[in-house]
């Protein structure tokens, strides 16, 4: 741990640290400032901020109901309806605002479900070895090995499709991936002096774990969870496209999208599909451009 050096200041004694003293960057500021370099991760890092708040502040920026419908069906952009209205009359920027929430929904709680998940049964696995690894990553090759996307749709048809089981099911069944990860990770760390030397003082098994060998591999599950939401998203629109997700009348951008598998939708009707079509688009690569940035900042290698 870094020590505090006392110096006088304007007759006052003040205690900093020794990177202070020398004028170097600790690995937070490195972080950052790596970070920034990143042009479309800073870029994507906004849109996020904008649709958070978006989703977050959704009943004060739009007056209307998402569920209200008017006397105008299937009407093109107006003074009073900016996206105009869908085949039910119901205003379709509202109801874009509105679905912002579901897709925010899906993707944290998903991704904070799996991650916690992922994590416990990695740092297990590759801590205690043996019997134990083999028997924990021979249910996660159980779990890869079925088509994921079949897999959710068998799962989500029985429990019955609504936001709740779409969570759930993705939660439940996005594991495996982040428990190989955080495996790797503890198997390259559990040999290092710290935690050879937390075993000899008499430590506890959890709080070797998650105390001192879990922090230090925080980066990669960090950038696995970002890329994760971008994927929950995408599989929520989906499952909701094919009518096994959010169900109507609640607005998801996939819901909305039904509207597209028509040739006259398609082609006269645009005001329909491409809003929520692109919300999609521009969610998913600002995610993905934010977990690029993660992954170039949070590099080891450059922390120096």
């Amino acid at each position: 741990m870094p020590t505090l050096e006392t110096v006088v200041k304007n007759g006052l004694e003040t205690s900093i640290s020794p990177s202070e003293i020398s004028g170097e960057e600790t690995p937070f500021q490195l972080i950052v400032k790596r970070f920034i370099k990143h042009r479309l991760a800073v870029i994507g890092s906004i849109f996020m901020l904008v649709i958070i708040l978006v989703a977050i502040f959704a009943p004060a920026i739009t007056p209307k109901e998402p569920y209200q419908v008017y006397d105008e069906f299937s009407a093109p952009p107006s003074a009073e309806h900016w996206l105009g209205t869908d085949q039910v009359g119901r205003d379709i920027f509202t109801r874009l605002i509105f679905a912002s929430r579901v897709s925010m929904m899906v993707g944290l709680g998903a991704v904070l479900i799996y991650s916690v998940i992922g994590t416990i049964v990695g740092a297990v696995s590759g801590y205690f070895g043996g019997w134990v690894d083999i028997l924990l990553m021979r249910l996660t090759d159980v779990f890869m090995s079925f088509p994921s996307l079949m897999l959710i749709l068998v799962v989500v048809s029985i429990l019955g499709p609504n936001l709740l089981n779409i969570i759930l099911v993705l939660g439940l069944l996005g594991w495996p991936a982040v428990a190989r990860l955080v495996r790797g990770s503890v198997l390259s760390l559990k040999h290092v002096d710290f935690v050879k030397s937390g075993v000899v003082l008499g430590l506890s098994t959890p709080r070797i774990l998650f105390r001192h060998i879990l922090p230090n591999a925080i980066a990669p599950i960090l950038v696995q969870a970002t890329f994760g939401i971008a994927a929950a998203i995408i599989v929520e629109a989906a499952l909701s496209f094919l009518g096994m997700g959010v169900q109507p009348p609640t607005a998801s951008w996939g819901n909305m999208l039904t509207d597209a598998q028509s040739l006259t939708v398609l082609t006269s009707q645009p005001w329909l599909w491409v809003p929520p079509g692109m919300m999609i688009v521009i969610v998913v690569l600002s995610i993905n451009f934010i977990g690029d940035g993660l992954r170039d900042a949070l590099d080891p290698k450059t922390l120096k």
